[in-house]
């Protein structure tokens, strides 16, 4: 899949936040969504405001997550929206981009989904030993429990920028061939 989605011919934008999207594993909408107000690339950091929990999120951006930004800034740099829309009208890409384009590689949603690279990437890395509190808060989890989410205002910042990093490097490496996992494609 994730050579697939490195070969998928959509606008460039939509191939932009394809790519970007299982290195980032946030959710489709805040992806979409993405403000370059909100994006330094400088420290390599996506420093997003997340409703859903309410709070600034801190996204550290690998090598390769910076790589596509500094890619998209020339055409995209300009405007609000990192991924606009294709109509020019001044809102963020439809949130059916993703799950189209995934679509179109013949990843139905019985499958793969935008949101499934949430799923993915904390199954993986909870397996590969990184610490669940740094996945959870990576992922803008809020502890369930709510006088440790009251107390607890860790980042885990150091941690979860080794993890986004080796998660990028991991991803690089499944897509040239290492451990593949195969799915069932649908044409």
């Amino acid at each position: 899949m994730l050579r697939d989605i490195s070969n998928y011919q959509g606008t460039f934008v939509v191939q932009s936040a394809f790519r970007l999207s299982p290195l980032l594993f946030q959710r489709p909408g805040e992806i979409r969504q993405m403000l370059w107000d909100d994006v330094d690339l400088v420290a390599g950091e996506w420093r997003p405001y997340v409703s859903k929990t309410d709070f600034h999120h801190i996204v550290p951006l690998s090598t390769q997550a910076i790589a596509i930004l500094e890619a998209i800034q020339p055409l995209t740099g300009n405007g609000q929206y990192v991924f606009p829309s294709s109509r020019g009208d001044g809102r963020p890409m439809s949130d059916n981009t993703i799950r189209t384009a995934l679509k179109s590689l013949g990843y139905d949603s019985d499958v793969m989904t935008a949101h499934g690279f949430r799923t993915t990437a904390s199954t993986l890395l909870n397996e590969q030993g990184w610490s669940p509190d740094a996945i959870e808060r990576q992922l803008a989890h809020a502890p369930r429990d709510q006088v440790r989410a009251a107390y607890n205002r860790a980042q885990y910042l150091d941690e979860r920028r080794r993890m986004m990093q080796s998660w990028a490097d991991y991803l690089d490496k499944l897509k040239s061939g290492a451990d593949v996992i195969p799915f069932e494609k649908r044409a």
